[in-house]
């Protein structure tokens, strides 16, 4: 039985699943990324306008 298509067939699909679930359960585990951060962007100001323009982050 261990020899048979079928069992071929079946353990493919559970290999192919567990590698699905595995790369889901490692992206929600890193940290988010911003492809604007990795970009820069000419329309940042250069100077806060807030109420409070000592506060930098």
């Amino acid at each position: 039985m261990l020899h048979s298509n079928l069992f071929a067939i079946l353990a493919a699909f559970v290999a192919i699943n567990t590698v699905i679930y595995a790369s889901l359960a490692l992206s929600n585990v890193l940290p988010k990324i911003y492809p604007s951060d990795w970009v820069t962007n000419r329309n940042r100001r250069a100077e806060t306008r807030g109420i409070y323009p000592d506060l930098r982050k």
